[in-house]
C-alpha cells in the first residue's frame, strides 16, 4: 500500500508496481499536517491488507534553512512534517506490531540529523527527532522481535535535491532502496547509506565544539 500527498504520483507509483508484477497495490490519501493522519493511514492498510509484515515510512521536506532563519511559521511548519508527524506514524505502527510481535518499522533519517549545522539545522533536527524516536521504539520493540531500522541517507538524487548542485558524494535511488531492501532483510539496527557516511560523520562528529563552531560546514 502506497500513502502520500500527490495522489497522481501515488497512483503513477502504483501503476509502475503492477507493470512489474505486484498482484495489488492499494493506495491512500496522506496529509502529515494533520494530527489525525496517521490513525486514518494505519486503519485505511489494515483495512486495505488484513495483516502488515512492514512499514516504510519516508515523508519529508528539504526545509529552506535561509527562510527558516527569519520566518517562524515556516520553520515549525517544516519541522512538523519533518519530526512531530513522524511520531504519529511510527507510534500507530509499533502497537500494531508489538501485539503482533513481529514485523519490521522502517524510517528514513538523515546524516543531517547527526550534527546541527548552520545551513540546515532545522532539517536536521527533525531527523535527530527520528533517530531518538527509532532509538526508544527499537529499545521498546526489541522483546517483540519487532525490528526498528534506521536509515541514514546522504545526498540522494531525486527531486527532493532537485536545486542542489550534483557532485560525487550523490547516490542514486535504485542504490539506495536496494540497500533499505539488504538492511531489512539482515535486520540491523541502524544503516548509513551509502555506507561511506558513516565515518564521514564519525569524523564531523569528533570536531570539538570550540572548533566546529567556527567551521562552514
Amino acid at each position: 500500500m502506497l500513502a502520500g500527498r500527490n495522489q497522481q504520483h501515488v497512483a503513477s507509483c502504483a501503476d509502475d508496481l503492477k507493470s512489474r508484477g505486484a498482484g495489488a497495490v492499494h493506495t491512500c490519501n496522506m496529509n502529515a499536517l494533520d494530527p489525525q493522519d496517521a490513525k486514518k493511514v494505519f486503519a485505511s492498510a489494515i483495512n486495505s491488507l488484513g495483516e502488515i509484515d512492514c512499514v516504510i515510512i519516508a515523508h519529508g521536506s528539504l526545509t529552506d534553512q535561509a527562510r527558516a532563519n527569519h520566518d517562524i511559521d515556516y520553520a515549525l511548519q517544516e519541522f512538523t512534517i519533518n519530526c512531530t508527524s513522524f511520531l504519529g506514524y511510527a507510534l500507530a505502527f509499533a502497537e500494531y506490531f508489538e501485539k503482533r510481535k513481529s514485523g519490521s518499522i522502517v524510517a528514513l533519517s538523515s546524516v543531517a540529523g547527526d550534527r546541527g549545522r548552520k545551513g540546515i539545522y532545522v532539517y536536521g533536527a527533525a531527523k535527530a527527532g527520528i533517530s531518538t524516536i527509532m532509538q526508544g521504539l527499537r529499545q521498546r520493540l526489541s522483546a517483540s522481535n519487532v525490528q526498528v531500522l534506521t536509515v541514514k541517507p546522504g545526498f540522494v538524487d531525486t527531486p527532493m535535491t532537485a536545486d542542489i548542485p550534483k557532485n560525487p558524494l550523490f547516490a542514486s535511488p535504485q542504490s539506495i532502496a536496494k540497500g533499505i531492501y539488504s538492511a531489512i532483510q539482515k535486520k540491523k539496527d541502524i544503516v548509513y547509506l551509502p555506507f561511506f557516511w558513516r565515518w564521514i560523520m564519525l569524523i564531523i562528529k569528533l570536531i570539538p565544539e570550540r572548533i566546529f563552531k567556527r567551521m562552514s560546514l
